[in-house]
């Protein structure tokens, strides 16, 4: 396919740039140079400025080497946006440990699982968690944890009042062995004093993904992804100043679009990082007006939430110039009611963790398709191909077919899986599962999902990591769970339960059993008994069926 999406590009982005070898710590080390007084992490009023964060973590990288973690060692975190997390992700890199990136609302259960997959050996957890994790650690290779308190970093008035305001929570780490405090080892380590080289093409983070077999994998981003993908988000948003831009950092930071989009956005071309812990409208709109943000990644819900918060009058967000949206489509009316608060485009992109996340974008400043993906950013390409045929590719307009990317933020491959690795990569092209169209000036737009997908709140879930926990309830013979439309989040789950014989449940007991064994957004959110599911000729339970079922009763019932 001829890129026919650069005859669309904004006048101001080139079409193609010239990627600078830098990995991520060495980025830091840059812009502290440039922009030493600069803050570059804002959490709840406390200001780190880039010399600052730069001091600590090589002070931590001097840690965690003392600690026993060598170059390519695994590093896994456990924590939401706090100071410690930019931290201890930039602080291993420069220590030359690869950082697994967990996600803090997981099940044991779904942790021991990455833990295992990525070897970790050290982890860097949030106070409340650590009780949990040092019993988990028997059942993994970890053995040491790093406990991390949201109080350090609060301003004193806030840090006195923090246990009052808190109460119940897990405070204080637990003796033991082999658990230690943050905040000790970054006092008492001086600077690393040979900061690890890392290659261009050295794995420095894995960040797992549902797995259509219910088992998820370990994504291999390399120096390479993080660092090309960061310089082409710059490149589209032409319009921002080194050292001039405050950016809402409300999306996590152990996945991928926080990561890159706000992050190491943030950490290469020294922007204030206003750090949200617990993304809700209030806090978010909060946080724009204190610190007057200009530039503000997030999913659809976030914007949804913020637009239709009830005291959204008594803020001024109007500093915001950029926005970016991906994770879900985004609805119109979302996108008129947000540009009429702030006057600031909302560009809407797409990508997955395989692309580091960001592959394409509506552009800024440019002719916005409402619905559409947007165009490849520089130095990448897409295509698309027949849905069972990778070798027939389409080519004409508007023709559904497997969307495809090629580019340098595309990832190293899936972590001990070269079967599946194998099947995803085909020749540098990643295969996406998406289907897609392409119109004559090189808009893209996803119409349906080759896999079983659900797209929550901004969140990937694969149907059959539901599945997998339904059908092991004991009263339940078989089961599917399917996404189905919702306004606030895009999607929720919805499980069909057929119970064995002679069994009798009701909805809530399905869904606590779940809130057992799963994350939170992967919890059902409806339960319905059917006698039987939809099966094919050789008895596979046919979730497309069902979902078309679903969709004619919802519409029945209107």
């Amino acid at each position: 396919m001829d890129k026919i999406w650069l005859k669309s590009y904004s006048p101001e982005v080139p079409k193609q740039i010239e990627i600078e070898k830098i990995n991520p710590p060495e980025a830091l080390a840059r812009t502290a140079k440039r922009f030493p007084d600069n803050p570059a992490l804002i959490f709840q009023g406390t200001k780190i400025t880039f010399k600052k964060l730069d001091d600590m973590v090589s002070r931590f990288a001097s840690a965690l080497l003392d600690l026993g973690i060598k170059p390519g060692d695994t590093v896994a975190t456990l924590l939401p946006n706090i100071v410690q997390m930019v931290v201890a992700i930039y602080g291993a890199l420069r220590a030359g440990a690869t950082c697994a990136l967990n996600n803090p609302l997981y099940t044991d259960r779904e942790l021991q699982h990455q833990y295992n997959d990525s070897d970790a050996k050290l982890l860097i957890c949030l106070d409340v968690l650590v009780p949990r994790m040092a019993a988990l650690r028997s059942k993994t290779k970890i053995t040491k944890i790093v406990s991390c308190h949201i109080r350090d970093y609060l301003p004193f008035p806030l840090k006195q009042l923090f246990p009052f305001v808190r109460k119940g929570m897990h405070l204080k780490t637990p003796d033991g062995k082999d658990l230690f405090e943050f905040t000790d080892l970054v006092k008492k380590h001086e600077p690393i004093k040979n900061p690890h080289k890392g290659d261009w093409q050295d794995t420095a983070l894995l960040l797992y993904t549902g797995g259509t077999t219910g088992v998820s994998k370990g994504v291999e981003l390399t120096n390479a992804n993080l660092s090309s993908n960061v310089q082409q988000c710059r490149a589209w948003f032409y319009s921002f100043t080194d050292g001039a831009e405050t950016v809402v950092g409300c999306l996590p930071f152990f996945h991928s679009f926080g990561l890159t989009t706000a992050m190491n956005m943030a950490i290469y071309y020294g922007y204030g990082n206003i750090l949200i812990p617990k993304p809700e409208p209030k806090s978010i709109l909060e946080g724009i007006q204190k610190f007057k943000a200009t530039y503000i990644p997030a999913v659809p819900t976030l914007y949804n939430g913020m637009i239709n918060f009830p005291d959204l009058k008594k803020y001024d967000i109007s500093t915001i110039r950029g926005c970016f949206s991906g994770g879900a489509p985004l609805p119109l009316e979302t996108i008129r009611k947000f540009e009429e608060l702030t006057g600031a485009q909302i560009c809407e992109g797409y990508g997955l963790t395989e692309t580091t996340p960001v592959a394409t974008i509506n552009p800024l400043g440019g002719n916005r398709k409402p619905g559409s993906i947007g165009l490849p950013l520089p130095n990448t390409d897409a295509k698309l191909v027949g849905v069972d045929d990778y070798y027939q590719e389409i080519t004409a307009a508007n023709e559904p077919g497997e969307l495809c990317i090629k580019g340098p933020q595309v990832m190293k491959g899936y972590n001990k899986r070269p079967d599946e690795t194998e099947l995803t990569l085909r020749d540098g092209w990643l295969l996406t599962g998406d289907i897609a169209v392409v119109d004559e000036e090189g808009y893209f737009s996803i119409v349906d999902r080759k896999k079983d997908m659900i797209i929550s709140g901004g969140f990937n879930i694969y149907p059959r990591d539901v599945d997998e926990v339904l059908f092991a309830h004991p009263k339940i013979l078989e089961a599917c769970a399917i996404g189905v439309p919702d306004q606030y989040s895009g999607e929720r789950v919805k499980a069909y339960v057929v119970l064995k014989p002679g069994q009798t449940s009701t909805p809530i007991e399905i869904i606590d059993y779940c809130k057992e064994n799963l994350v939170k957004y992967k919890v059902p959110k409806y339960v319905e008994f059917v006698t039987e599911l939809p099966k094919s000729a050789v008895g596979k339970i046919l979730r497309k069926e069902l979902k078309k079922m679903d969709q004619e009763m919802s519409e029945a019932k209107k």
